[in-house]
Parts: structure tokens; sequence; C-alpha cells
């Protein structure tokens, strides 16, 4: 790969617009083939970004909570077309709000629903009865007793008859939790973190340990300025037991970049399974799905993941999160990449998947 080209030039881009610190590797059957890291992983500019910084991965979490899922799903221990109300009761009887009136919802919400984003959630974070929730179990809100309360929430369309983004990979997460008989972080550290050896990934970070995750950032466009935030998951955290299976986990570039190479080579998951998990799955459900569902037009969405759409050009399948993060995965190119930042709004955030056409274009 050429270490002067594309790629690099794109992340010094990155620079010149002031991200704080950045982290990128690429492996190609299992080599690293390109790493770069720049900044600084505090506040005060004193500590070069130098790999070993933890991070905030947010919707990066969602890879692995499916993953876990899958995991159970080829055990037969959960299935895709189980209703969701088998493992979390609460949801057996949803309501749903149409034009500001409430209805009650005529289709069972299932596994696969959790798993393609068609359920029917949204993603108040801040809903009325979340924040009962986290009153009523004095700001714990574990991950199990959390789904009691956001159960009370209504559905905004019926499941499986669209796609909008969502907590249902929190609802997956609890689901994981209840069907394995463990915590979900429990049951994540014994078969994919102490699998892969990612010793410093987490679902639930010791607050001693809160100074090395690399500083936090908010970019305020109107100012032009990164605001520091603090070291903890913003927004999506809802209580201090709380492990979000959609933005919940804390990793490093070297952990994480494992995790993917795992799946990549067969070591987590079948190799069916993978093919599984990376094929549209939202065909599948009604056409208005397939249509909300529009990042680009050479992707769909498959079990968790953006996928190659039939006929398109994108080999790659993956996700991104909040804070800047972005993984891809090239099953043909036996090739992974994971680019990390610690910016929130960032100025980066919607151009950051152009990194896979300049990791494609040194390849050449």
């Amino acid at each position: 790969m050429k270490q002067n080209g594309k790629t690099l030039n794109f992340l010094k881009h990155f620079e010149a617009v002031g991200i704080p610190g950045m982290d990128c590797k690429v492996l190609r059957r299992g080599e690293c083939i390109f790493r770069y890291r720049s900044g600084f992983s505090d506040e005060a500019g004193t500590r070069p970004v130098d790999g070993s910084e933890r991070y905030n991965i947010y919707s990066c979490s969602k890879l692995i909570t499916c993953t876990a899922a899958l995991m159970l799903v080829e055990k037969d221990i959960i299935r895709l077309d189980d209703a969701v109300y088998e493992y979390l009761p609460e949801f057996r009887q949803m309501k749903k709000s149409v034009d500001g009136k409430i209805e009650e919802v005529r289709n069972t919400m299932t596994i696969r629903h959790l798993f393609t984003m068609t359920a029917g959630l949204t993603y108040n974070v801040a809903s009325e009865n979340l924040k009962r929730g986290i009153a009523e179990t004095h700001g714990a809100m574990p991950t199990r007793e959390a789904m009691k309360y956001l159960a009370c929430d209504p559905l905004v369309f019926e499941p499986g008859a669209s796609w909008r983004y969502s907590l249902c990979h929190d609802v997956l997460a609890a689901v994981v939790e209840v069907a394995s008989g463990k915590r979900f972080g429990e049951f994540v550290k014994e078969n994919i973190f102490d699998a892969v050896g990612m010793k410093r990934s987490t679902f639930l970070l010791p607050e001693e340990e809160l100074p090395e995750i690399a500083a936090q950032y908010r970019y305020n466009a109107e100012s032009g300025k990164y605001v520091f935030c603090g070291p903890q998951i913003q927004s999506y955290k809802l209580g201090y037991a709380y492990e979000s299976g959609g933005a919940g986990c804390i990793s490093t570039v070297d952990d994480y970049i494992a995790f993917l190479e795992a799946l990549r080579t067969g070591r987590l998951l079948k190799f069916e399974t993978i093919a599984r998990m990376s094929a549209p799955q939202i065909c599948l459900a009604a056409e208005s799905a397939r249509l909300d569902f529009q990042p680009d037009k050479n992707y769909s969405y498959g079990l968790g993941v953006r996928c190659p759409r039939p006929g398109g050009s994108a080999r790659d399948y993956g996700w991104g999160g909040a804070a800047g993060a972005f993984l891809a995965i090239w099953p043909e190119e036996e090739m992974t990449l994971f680019y990390v930042q610690h910016v929130l709004s960032s100025p980066v955030q919607s151009i950051r998947a152009q990194l896979r056409d300049c990791v494609l274009a040194d390849m050449k």
C-alpha cells in the first residue's frame, strides 16, 4: 500500500481542519500495511497519540453486539424470527404513535427486526419513560431493567414496515443477556473480548480507568472550536450500570481491529453466518424499509451493518460511530480498516467514508 498516497493525504486534511487526535490502521491478510497516528490524546496537548488510548467507539459497538447475538443464533438459542417478547415480555403489547394518536401495534416485533433496525423504535434517549427509569433505579439503569421503561415508549411504525436508526441494538443486548443467562458485558467478555485478546475493551469501565480514555470533544460549527466534553460516553449511557449494545463499548485501535480480523477470518462466527450478516436483509422487509435506508447508492443494510447493494460497486461491510470511529471489512481483499478520533459532531463526519476509496486506490 502506498505510504504517501491518497489515504495519508486524506488524513492530512483531517489534521488541517483541526481534528485533535486520530489513529488509523489497515491490515491485509493479518499484516499491518498502513498505520497513521496524529495529534494528542490529552486536552493539554502534552501526550502525543501513541496507540495506547482508549476511545468511546459509540455505534461501532453495534457490530460487537450483533456478533454476540449471532453466536446465540448459531447455537439455536435464539432465532431471527422469534418474538422479542419471548425474551423481554414487556414488548408483547406495544403501542404506536400515528399522527399524534396512540394505536395498538398489529405486527409482532422479532429479533430480525432488531438486527435490521426495522422494529419501529427511535433513538430518543431522553424520553419521559427513560427519565423515569433513571430516577426509579437511582441512576443505575441496568441493561435488562432499562427495557421495561423503553417498552413504554410508543413505536413510530409497525415492526417490519420501515427502517429507522434506533435503539434496536440496545434491545438486542438485553435479549443476549436474557438468552445467555449472563450480564451482557460478561457474555461479550467471555465469548469475544477474551477469545480475541481484547484486554482493554469493555462495556463498563471502572471509574479509576477513565484517565486512559483519550480526550473527547464536541465540535461547534458556529465557532469552529473543539470543546472538551470529558471522557464519559455522551447521551447514550442511560445509567452507571447500563451497557449500551448500540453505543457503549470502550476500546483501542489494536483491540478493535483484532476483533475485525477475528470476524474476517471466521474465528468468531461461521463464514455462512458472516455472509448472512453482510448481505442485504431489509429487502426482506417492506418496500419502504429499502427506500428509507439510503446512505449510499452502493450500500444496503444487513444484520447490523452496511453491506454491498446488488449491482453496486461496494465490496466492504461495516459501520461508524458518533465520535468519528469508522470500520470496514473487505472479505475479497482480506483486508480490514479501523479509524478512530474522539470528536462528536465532527466536521469530517460526512466524508470519513471516503477513507475506503483512498485505501483501495493506494492498493493499486
